[in-house]
């Protein structure tokens, strides 16, 4: 497992002791209305996700991160890398606590998880999917160098994909560091 550092942030893998960071998190009103298609999250919920994230991390070197503020440590929000789709594609994920929104962390964030996937990684390329009326998330996905790909139908909503190559991957400005943990 790998922990990152940003100007701004802490990215710390999900830990068991997350549940009820993550829980509160998750179930803020405005977080889930986007991330859990507004349907309220179980504390279940939210540790068979860390369990996930720890199997991935295990498996494929990468997972979920929890964020924190480096100024005075406090949960803003996560990220992650996961796997989707067939055959399986590899895509980032970021929420921000809705205090928290405006300040650019979400990209910040993003950035950082992307970075690790093409500098530590050497993935090819890197994912991120919105419901249609997300409109913060596009912007996100556009600052961070991601195009427009294809629009889906899952479930009762619309989603719209778009996804970066290593290649096209313009590094932010900016102080950033990877660093393995040990077990």
């Amino acid at each position: 497992m790998v922990e990152i550092e940003t100007d701004r942030l802490h990215l710390r893998p999900f830990a068991a002791t997350d549940v009820e960071a993550l829980h509160r998190l998750w179930n803020d009103p405005e977080m889930r209305r986007f991330l859990w298609d507004d349907a309220a999250v179980t504390r279940e919920q939210t540790a068979a996700q860390i369990e996930l994230s720890r199997a991935s991390f295990s498996d494929h070197g990468y997972g979920s991160w929890l964020l924190f503020a480096r100024a005075h440590p406090t949960v803003v929000g996560f990220s992650a890398l996961r796997r989707f789709g067939e055959p399986p594609e590899v895509e980032v994920l970021y929420g921000i606590d809705s205090l928290q929104w405006g300040f650019g962390l979400a990209t910040e964030a993003a950035a950082a998880v992307l970075r690790y996937a093409f500098e530590t990684l050497a993935l090819e390329r890197v994912f991120a999917g919105a419901d249609a009326p997300n409109a913060a998330s596009f912007r996100v996905m556009e600052k961070l160098g991601m195009r427009f790909l294809r629009r889906v139908i899952e479930g009762d909503s619309e989603v719209a994909y778009y996804v970066v190559s290593r290649s096209a991957f313009r590094i932010p400005e900016g102080w950033y560091r990877a660093t393995k943990l040990t077990s």
